[in-house]
């Protein structure tokens, strides 16, 4: 009976562990810039609707971000990227799967700044590159916030450039992400 009691309350600590082993967010701030020169025009948007889990005990990390989410400053710059340069019909969301290389360097129950080496697999565009980055994870009173910036050239997600704008739009777009991730109770 004694053995039974134990191996329950081991099976419960388990689960419980695992339900604290995660994080979450469904508000994620994702913005890219593809300006060439601001005088010219700012080629920017932004969306505060990503999705975001970090496994903790693997360092699993996946994202996504709908393409019609992304709010431009001009309705008509923001149309053209929806039907023409993203095709959001066509390729709804980009994501990422990956995991944080050093996640064992991070501690989530501990006050701090902590740099994570991130890499995986950029899904845009209908097209899936492997991606390196850095981000930065602070953790607050248990709260998670992750910040990161990298770029990425459009070519090598097949996003055509009309000859008519190329001047405006740069072949590189920087990608910014902030995250505040709360922990997944279950």
């Amino acid at each position: 009976m004694k053995n039974v009691l134990l191996f329950i309350l081991l099976i419960t600590g388990i689960t419980g562990m695992n339900a604290q082993d995660k994080y979450f967010t469904k508000d994620a701030s994702v913005s890219f810039d593809a300006t060439v020169n601001a005088s010219l025009e700012t080629i920017a948007a932004k969306s505060t609707t990503g999705s975001s889990v970090i496994e903790v005990s693997t360092g699993k990390i996946e994202f996504a971000v709908l393409a019609r989410s992304l709010k431009f400053e001009k309705l008509m710059m923001e149309q053209h990227f929806n039907e023409n340069y993203i095709e959001s019909n066509k390729y709804p969301k980009a994501a990422f799967k990956g995991k944080i290389d050093n996640i064992k360097d991070i501690n989530f129950q501990k006050n701090g700044t902590y740099k994570a080496n991130v890499s995986g697999d950029l899904t845009m565009h209908g097209v899936t590159k492997a991606i390196k980055t850095t981000a930065t994870i602070t953790v607050n009173n248990g709260q998670v916030n992750a910040t990161s910036q990298f770029s990425v050239a459009l070519k090598d997600y097949k996003i055509k450039i009309p000859a008519m704008v190329g001047e405006k739009v740069s072949k590189n777009a920087k990608i910014m992400v902030e995250a505040h991730y709360q922990k997944l109770d279950k």
